[in-house]
């Protein structure tokens, strides 16, 4: 078949293979065979080794939905009764798992830092060390909003000190910067299969300790779909989802982590760098400025400052590029404009070399000067 390949820029759903989409096509089969069962059976084993988790220890369970399900999921199920959850909070991401806490209705803790720099592991033992009846902390791992990459293994720590689990939004840094669960301390962490698997929208999953999952058996019970002892438990008494599985995004998804397996965690890794090495050299060459220190940023996400320039319209060059296949992203920050250059997919750095052919142009019709004007020096 012959498929136009577009350069997805944005923070997900992300550019995919050919093989990918094509292993949706496949014969019909009702999810509750056996043969089915099996291969979600094999995923969920295959998505532990992405982030070294021991089987038996850890275990995987499969939800329908986006990466904001499984914040849900886990912060919904895992608290005990009388105890409260600390959302460490330094961007959007975490500030959406402060707002699940609020819908729920659950003990919480929002601890805001500043949205431009890194999470202090100090700040959150000093809360823990005053607040005795936290029983989970949970944070970012790379906000996506900013790109800005936050200390885990520090926090992690800090966490299990304290006598409190840890979950982890993972997703978007899960199978793309290496993660070890043990090395990380890490208790849950999570992903959707249109990220650092580069399959299909319509999948998440949650990784985590199965002895934490059992216990939360007894915990106040606060969503049906979104239980996750209920699912867990499913899948161990039959092999199947509680509920319909998005059958063809499975397939994607198999054939996804065979391509993550077959090019390596290293070189997957190192890929992803390139992609955003060249990024940065590309912004550098036209003057933009980024919000995030390279120094603090995840690897994987640039977000670049409006230029003060008259002529600067972001959805302009937003439909020149796209109209040309590349797909850029508007940033998510509040007090700053800024767009996002994503080093997610099934891309390397000259894809980004063409686009950044592309952009340039895209600047020239809009009359944007270049390099680009900021009205205060840096």
């Amino acid at each position: 078949m012959n498929i136009k390949r577009n350069i997805l820029l944005n923070p997900g759903p992300s550019t995919t293979t050919d093989t990918v989409k094509l292993a949706q096509v496949v014969p019909d089969i009702c999810p509750r065979e056996r043969e089915f069962a099996s291969l979600m059976g094999t995923l969920r084993s295959d998505l532990l080794r992405i982030v070294h988790a021991p089987e038996g220890e850890f275990t995987s369970v499969l939800f329908c939905g986006s990466g904001t399900l499984n914040i849900d999921v886990c912060l919904n199920s895992l608290l005990p009764a009388e105890k409260k959850i600390l959302i460490v909070n330094n961007g959007a991401y975490s500030t959406r798992a402060a707002e699940i806490c609020e819908y729920y209705g659950l003990p919480h803790i929002n601890l805001r830092l500043p949205i431009d720099t890194p999470a202090d592991p100090g700040a959150v033992e000093k809360i823990l060390a005053d607040n005795p009846d936290i029983a989970i902390v949970h944070t970012t791992h790379n906000e996506t909003g900013t790109g800005l990459l936050n200390p885990i293994k520090e926090i992690g720590a800090a966490a299990h000190r304290h006598g409190a689990i840890f979950t982890v939004d993972t997703t978007s840094t899960l199978a793309m910067r290496p993660i070890d669960v043990i090395r990380d301390n890490i208790d849950f962490c999570m992903a959707s299969a249109q990220k650092g698997i580069m399959a299909m929208t319509g999948l998440s999953f949650i990784i985590g300790r199965t002895a934490e999952i059992v216990k939360s058996k007894d915990y106040p019970r606060r969503s049906y779909y979104c239980n996750l002892f209920l699912q867990y438990d499913y899948f161990e008494k039959t092999g199947q989802m509680h509920f319909t599985p998005p059958v063809q995004t499975i397939y994607a998804a198999i054939q996804g982590l065979r391509e993550y397996f077959a090019e390596g965690e290293e070189a997957k890794w190192a890929r992803h760098t390139r992609v955003f090495n060249a990024i940065h050299e590309g912004l550098d060459a036209l003057g933009f400025r980024d919000l995030i220190r390279r120094e603090w940023q995840s690897g994987l996400v640039v977000s670049p400052i409006y230029p003060d320039d008259p002529n600067w319209d972001f959805g302009r060059i937003h439909d020149y590029c796209y109209e040309r296949g590349f797909t850029i992203y508007p940033g998510k920050v509040s007090d700053t404009d800024t767009f996002r250059l994503c080093a997610l997919g099934a891309i390397d750095e000259k894809d980004i070399h063409d686009f950044f052919r592309v952009f340039r142009a895209a600047l020239d019709d809009c009359g944007v000067a270049v390099p680009v004007r900021y009205k205060e020096a840096k």
